[in-house]
C-alpha cells in the first residue's frame, strides 16, 4: 500500500527533524529492573523510558545532557551497563510530541480501514482492529514508550507461537527470545534469510 509506505517515510522525517541534532539522546540500560530505572530517572528532568524491550534491557531517552546524567546515576544504582545509542533524536519521548501532531495531520489525509489481521499496538501492547483506534495508536506511539514485552505477551495470549521479524537485523528476535523462550523465531532481511524462513514456515505448517 503506497499510502502506508509514504506515511512511514513521512513519520521518519518528522521524528528525525523535530529535535535539532545533538540535543536528544537515547541510552540502553542493561541488567536493571524497569521499576528501579523508573525510580532513578523520576528525579532527573527531561528523561523518560523509551523502550521496554525485554528483561534486562530498557532504553531511556530525552535531552542529551540529562540522559548522560541519568546513565551515570543508573550505573551507580546498580545497572550493569548504560550504553549511549548511535541515534541523533530522542525517539519515543515527550520531545516528539510536535512530530506526533504533524503525523496526525498526515493520517487525516488518508483512508485507514479496519484491520483484517489484528494489529498489536506497541504503545499499549494490546490488539487492535478498529481503524480509528489504529490511527490514534500510530499518533500516540511517536511520543510514548514502546511496550515490546507487553506486545509479545499479548501475541502469546492470542495464540501466536511463531514469530517472523521483517527488516534489517534480528534485534526484535533477540528481545523476543529473552521474553518467551517457547516462541519459534525467524527473520527476513535478505534473499538467503527469506528462503530460510520460507523453509521454516513450510516445516511448521
Amino acid at each position: 500500500d503506497m499510502d502506508a509506505i509514504r506515511l512511514v517515510r513521512k513519520r521518519g522525517i518528522l521524528m528525525q527533524n523535530t529535535v535539532p541534532a545533538g540535543e536528544g539522546a537515547m541510552c540502553a540500560v542493561m541488567a536493571m529492573d524497569a521499576s528501579a530505572i523508573e525510580k532513578v530517572i523520576e528525579t532527573i528532568d527531561g528523561v523518560t523510558i523509551a523502550n521496554y524491550n525485554c528483561p534486562g534491557q530498557i532504553v531511556i531517552t530525552g535531552r542529551t545532557e540529562a540522559v548522560g546524567i541519568a546513565a551515570e546515576k543508573l550505573k551507580e544504582a546498580g545497572a550493569k551497563r548504560a550504553v549511549m545509542l548511535p541515534v541523533s533524536a530522542p525517539f519515543h519521548s515527550r520531545l516528539m510530541e510536535p512530530a506526533a501532531l504533524r503525523l496526525k495531520e498526515e493520517l487525516d489525509k488518508i483512508q485507514v480501514s479496519d484491520a483484517q489481521i489484528p494489529v498489536v499496538a506497541n504503545v499499549t501492547g494490546k490488539i487492535l482492529t478498529n481503524a480509528n483506534d489504529i490511527k490514534e495508536s500510530l499518533v500516540t506511539q511517536a511520543a510514548n514508550p514502546v511496550l515490546w514485552e507487553d506486545c509479545v505477551a499479548e501475541m502469546v495470549n492470542f495464540g501466536v507461537t511463531r514469530f517472523v521479524e521483517v527488516g534489517h537485523g534480528k534485534v526484535l528476535t533477540g528481545f523476543t527470545k529473552k521474553i518467551n523462550k517457547e516462541m519459534e523465531l525467524a527473520n527476513v532481511e535478505d534473499i538467503p534469510s527469506l528462503e530460510k524462513t520460507l523453509e521454516f514456515l513450510k516445516g511448521v505448517r
